[in-house]
């Protein structure tokens, strides 16, 4: 069964006093209330990382993320952060392939092919998001365009290397931020292609154990009616992951 996953990327919001007091918030929140078996994700600034690693320490289903690494473990890169410094401090995960560095810092997809080796070279779980643009999306040439990102992105893996490591988060870049959303229809759609597409690459056993996130405005208000179509395993989730309170009944849908 693949396993569900809620994930929160808060970009850069928050301060090192703010984001704690809102992850003690989360945290305090997820012990107190009943919850099934799902995955929950902070992907947090760095920051604040290294405090909060040591907050969820020792609980069975909250794991912090990083929002990206370089490619190299070491070297003269000013003001980058490597997987291997990730890793050090026990985060867990890590985004890659967010729209919003695609687009304001050039990140190509062989670059990305890049960063996803030393996530995995240094014991990070990628989530690696695809997703296309409005007009890649009026022209109906969105297929094509997300199955390049998987190709170039993520197929150059083994299925040893693929297999239980890799998360996936669908974000069309038409819905992230912007207050609009994909149709659980649409959501479903492109879901159900991602993993076909895993499919075709790695298997049916592969395929159907992967985790298929959806992102781009998803919240409280839309949550059920988006992880109840059959290939969504859950969500990350950008602006409510910042309100305590959403982003725990965001999890909550999975009870």
């Amino acid at each position: 069964m693949r396993q569900k996953i809620v994930a929160g990327n808060w970009k850069m919001n928050t301060n090192y006093v703010s984001g704690l007091a809102l992850f003690s918030e989360i945290l305090h929140m997820v012990n107190a209330e009943a919850l099934n078996d799902q995955k929950v994700i902070v992907c947090a600034p760095f920051l604040s990382l290294n405090s909060l690693t040591q907050l969820a320490k020792g609980h069975k289903s909250l794991y912090i993320g990083a929002q990206n690494c370089h490619q190299e473990d070491q070297g003269a890169y000013t003001g980058e952060i490597s997987a291997a410094m990730l890793q050090a401090i026990d985060v867990s995960h890590v985004i890659l392939g967010h729209s919003e560095r695609r687009e304001y810092f050039g990140e190509t997809d062989t670059l990305l092919a890049q960063k996803v080796n030393a996530a995995l070279r240094n014991k990070l779980t990628p989530i690696f998001c695809i997703g296309e643009t409005i007009d890649q999306r009026t022209n109906q040439t969105y297929f094509q365009v997300l199955r390049e990102q998987l190709k170039q992105g993520l197929f150059h893996l083994s299925s040893q290397e693929f297999s239980n490591q890799i998360i996936i988060a669908y974000e069309p870049v038409w819905a992230i931020g912007t207050g609009l959303t994909a149709s659980p229809e649409q959501a479903q759609e492109v879901h159900a292609f991602i993993r076909k597409e895993l499919t075709w690459q790695y298997g049916q056993e592969i395929a159907n154990s992967t985790s298929i996130l959806y992102g781009g405005s998803c919240n409280v208000q839309n949550a059920t009616s988006l992880f109840t179509q059959p290939d969504i395993d859950g969500g990350l989730i950008g602006g409510a992951s910042l309100k305590s309170r959403d982003f725990v009944d965001i999890i909550k849908v999975f009870n």
